[in-house]
C-alpha cells in the first residue's frame, strides 16, 4: 500500500528516502534481487519475510526514480542502483514474472489484493511498465546504456501487448494462464496460505473485470514524470469506463459480501465490476469493497488526464463519506485505520497544479492558470508558493517564493504554454523570491 502514496516524498524527502534504504539495502538479496515485500525487525532480518510482492517490488524502483529526481543527490542513487538494478533482473529468473523476458509479467504475481495473479493483467502490468521506464532512465543516466536498451526494448514490448492483448475497447482485462503447478513457479512468489489453491484452474483472480486499480502504473509514471506507458486514448477510454461501470451514486442495493467500508446512500468507485460478465465464480477476494486508497489514486489520474469534473466528483464522494459526522475525516481506513494508501490523496495537488521538480535537471514546472491566483508547492526539502498572473496578452508574470528551504531552478515552465531557462540558475530562497515571465 506504500507505492500509492505521495505525501512522505513531497513533505518528508529525507524520510522517504530512508524507506528506499529499507527496501533495497536491507530487504533485498544482493545476489538475487528479491525483496521482501514485509521487512522483519531488526533490519539484520529485514529479507526474512520470504515473499517478493509483484507490484511492491516494481512500485519501490519506481519511488527510487522519484526520490532521487526531487532531491537530485546521485551518492544517493549510485549507492542503490545496483540493488534496484538486481531486483528489476529478478522478474526474468525462472519460473519468475516475465521469465521469457518479452515485458509482459505472466508468472505467479503475488500483489496488494492479497493474492497471486496469474498471467498478463494491467494492474501489475503498469507497474512493471513504469519500473522498466524508470531503470532505463537511471540506467542511462548511469552511463549502463546496454541495459538501458533492454529495458526500453522490453518497455515497446509490453506496452504494445498490453494495448493490443488486454485492452478490450473499453477497459484492460486480465487473461488467466493457469501455472499448472507448483514447479513452474519460482522460489519466495507463492505465498504458503493466500491465493489459489487449484493452480490448474486458479480462483480468487480478476478475469474480465474492469479493475479500479489497472492504471496504477500510469498514475504514478506521471508523477514521476516518466510519460505515457500505453495509447493516451485508451488510458482516457479506460478512465471513463471506470465512471460508468465502477461508480455509484449510492450504495442501497449494493451487495458486498466481505469487509464494509461504505454503505446505504453513499457514494462511491467499487474496487471492480463485470459489466460485460465472464465473472470468475470466485474472484479476487475485495472486488466488492470501497476503498479511499484505491479511489484517490483513480481520482488523481483522472485529474492529470484532464477529465476534472469525474476526478473531483470522486473526491468528493470520499470526502462525503469522511465528513467528521459519519466517520473520522483524518482516518480513511481500509485494512487497518490510519492507513498508508490514502495518503494518495496528496496526489490531487500535484495533478490539479501540475507541480513537478527534477532537481537533477533543476526544472520546475506548473500548469497554467486562466486568472491570477497562488499555489502550494513542496519538493521533500523545500516548500512555497507559486503566484501566477496572467496579462492577457500572451504573457504569464510568475512569482516563485520558498517560504521554507532552498530550491534550486535552471528552467521553469508552464506545461504546453511556454518556458523560461537559465544559465547560471538560480537559487530560490525565502529571502530571494523568483520573478519571471513567461511567453507563450
Amino acid at each position: 500500500m506504500w507505492n500509492y502514496e505521495t505525501t512522505t516524498a513531497s513533505l518528508f524527502g529525507e524520510l522517504s528516502r530512508t524507506m528506499r534504504e529499507v527496501e533495497l539495502a536491507h530487504a533485498t538479496v544482493p545476489e538475487t534481487g528479491h525483496m521482501s515485500f514485509r521487512v522483519h525487525l531488526p533490519l539484520s532480518y529485514a529479507t526474512e519475510g520470504g515473499l517478493a510482492a509483484a507490484d511492491g517490488q516494481m512500485g519501490c524502483l519506481m519511488k527510487l526514480y522519484r526520490d532521487w529526481k526531487l532531491c537530485g543527490d546521485d551518492t544517493f542513487l549510485r549507492r542503490l542502483w545496483p540493488r534496484a538494478r538486481k531486483a528489476l533482473e529478478f522478474c526474468w529468473i525462472p519460473g519468475g514474472w516475465d521469465a521469457d523476458k518479452d515485458g509482459v509479467m505472466e508468472g505467479c504475481q503475488h500483489n496488494t489484493m492479497d493474492v497471486e495473479y496469474y498471467g498478463p493483467n494491467p494492474q501489475m502490468g503498469t507497474w512493471y511498465l513504469g519500473a522498466l521506464r524508470a531503470c532505463e532512465d537511471m540506467a542511462r543516466y548511469l552511463g549502463e546504456t546496454g541495459f538501458a536498451d533492454d529495458c526500453r526494448r522490453l518497455f515497446e514490448s509490453g506496452s504494445h501487448y498490453l494495448d493490443s492483448e488486454l485492452f478490450n475497447g473499453e477497459y484492460y482485462e486480465h487473461k488467466i494462464i493457469p501455472p499448472g503447478s507448483d514447479s513452474n513457479i519460482a522460489s519466495g512468489l507463492r505465498h504458503e496460505s493466500m491465493g489459489a489453491k487449484d493452480l490448474t484452474e486458479p480462483e480468487l483472480q480478476l478475469g474480465a473485470g474492469c479493475l479500479i486499480d489497472q492504471l496504477v502504473g500510469q498514475y504514478m509514471a506521471h508523477v514521476c514524470g516518466l510519460g505515457y506507458l500505453l495509447k493516451p486514448e485508451n488510458i482516457k477510454l479506460t478512465l471513463n469506463s471506470l465512471m460508468r461501470y465502477n461508480f455509484r451514486e449510492s450504495l442501497w442495493g449494493h451487495f458486498n459480501h466481505l469487509r464494509t467500508f461504505a454503505l446505504q446512500d453513499e457514494a462511491a468507485m467499487l474496487m471492480a465490476s463485470y459489466p460485460r460478465g465472464e465473472r470468475p465464480a470466485r474472484p479476487f477476494p475485495y472486488y466488492n469493497e470501497v476503498m479511499t486508497g484505491f479511489e484517490h489514486t483513480a481520482a488523481a489520474l483522472m485529474l492529470y488526464e484532464g477529465q476534472r469534473e469525474n476526478g473531483l466528483k470522486l473526491v468528493s464522494a470520499i470526502r462525503s463519506r469522511y465528513d467528521g459526522r459519519r466517520r473520522n475525516p483524518f482516518d480513511e481506513a481500509e485494512c487497518g485505520h490510519h492507513y498508508a494508501r490514502a495518503m494518495a490523496a496528496w496526489t490531487h495537488l500535484l495533478a490539479l497544479t501540475g507541480f513537478h521538480y527534477d532537481a537533477v535537471t533543476e526544472t520546475m514546472t506548473f500548469a497554467r492558470m486562466q486568472k491570477a491566483g497562488v499555489w502550494f508547492w513542496s519538493n521533500g526539502s523545500a516548500w512555497g508558493t507559486c503566484e501566477q498572473s496572467p496579462d492577457g496578452g500572451g504573457r504569464v508574470q510568475v512569482r516563485l517564493s520558498a517560504l521554507h528551504g532552498i530550491v534550486l531552478v535552471r528552467r521553469f515552465g508552464l506545461l504546453n504554454y511556454g518556458s523560461v531557462a537559465f544559465h547560471e540558475g538560480r537559487r530560490v530562497t525565502p529571502e530571494q523570491p523568483l520573478v519571471v515571465r513567461v511567453v507563450a
